[in-house]
C-alpha cells in the first residue's frame, strides 16, 4: 500500500469523511440552497450551457451540482464524493495532487473553492495548478476562491485540515508561474465560512452579489480568475 505524506490512501479518506460529515451534514440543505443562488446569479456567467466543467476539491458537490454545463466533471480524494454528484457529473475519486484522470485540452473551465488551503504543501498545490492548465483548452479559465489570510488570519487554523496560508496575492503569483494570466482579482469576496452559522436566504445573497461595497466590509474570502493562453499547446 502506498503511504502519502506518513498517512495510508484509506486512512486520509476515512479522515476526510469524518471531517467534512461533523463539519457539513447539519446544514447540508441549506448549503445546497446557497450554492444554488451563488452558482446561477454569479459563477454561471463564466460558464457557457455547451462547456466542460471541472470541480477540483468538489467535496459535497454544491457548485457542480448546480452549475449548467454540458460535460460535469467533480475530483475529490474523499469517497463521499460519489455519493453526492448529480447523474450527469462524472467522478474521479483521486489525490488531486496526482496527475489527473483527464484528458488533455478538453475542459472550458476548471473551478475550485475552500479546498487549496487543504493541500499538505505549496509543492502540492504547484502540481494541482500545472494539471489545472494542462486539462483546460487554450483559452479556458480557472476560477479560485479560498479564505484570504490577510483578512481572516485571527481565525484562519480554526480548521484542522487547513495547511496552506494563501492570500490573493500568494496564489495570484502561484498562477503565473504555472502558465495562468491573471484576468481579475477580487481581494474580498464572500466572508469566511458558513460553520456554526444559518445561511442567509437567496433573496439576501443576491442582494449581497449585487452590492461589492458589503464584499469591501464582510469579505474574508479572495476570487481570482486566471486563463490559459489561447497560444497555449
Amino acid at each position: 500500500m502506498t503511504i502519502q505524506n506518513g498517512v495510508s490512501p484509506g486512512c486520509m479518506k476515512q479522515s476526510l469523511d469524518l471531517i467534512y460529515a461533523n463539519r457539513f451534514v447539519a446544514n447540508e440543505t441549506e448549503r445546497t440552497r446557497v450554492w444554488l443562488t451563488l452558482t446561477r446569479h454569479y459563477f454561471q456567467r463564466w460558464i457557457q450551457t455547451t462547456d466542460t466543467v471541472i470541480d477540483v476539491g468538489a467535496g459535497y458537490c454544491e457548485f457542480i451540482n448546480n452549475v449548467q454545463a454540458a460535460r460535469k466533471y467533480a475530483i475529490d480524494l474523499n469517497p463521499v464524493v460519489r455519493l453526492k454528484a448529480a447523474p450527469d457529473v462524472t467522478v474521479c475519486n483521486q489525490d488531486i495532487a496526482h496527475p489527473w484522470m483527464i484528458a488533455t485540452d478538453v475542459a472550458d473551465v476548471v473551478f475550485t473553492s475552500n479546498f487549496f488551503e487543504h493541500l499538505p504543501s505549496k509543492e502540492d498545490l504547484q502540481r494541482c495548478l500545472l494539471e489545472a492548465h494542462r486539462v483546460l483548452r487554450p483559452g479556458g479559465r480557472l476560477i479560485a476562491m479560498g479564505p484570504n489570510i490577510r483578512f481572516c488570519s485571527d481565525i484562519y487554523w480554526d480548521f484542522f485540515d487547513h495547511y496552506l496560508p494563501l492570500s490573493d496575492r500568494s496564489l495570484a503569483e502561484a498562477l503565473q508561474l504555472a502558465g495562468f494570466q491573471v484576468e481579475q482579482i477580487i481581494p474580498r469576496f464572500l466572508p469566511y465560512t458558513m460553520k456554526d452559522k444559518r445561511p442567509p436566504r437567496g433573496s439576501l445573497i443576491r442582494l449581497y452579489l449585487s452590492l461589492p461595497v458589503f464584499w469591501k466590509i464582510m469579505g474574508k474570502q479572495f476570487l481570482i480568475v486566471a486563463r490559459k493562453s489561447a497560444a497555449a499547446t
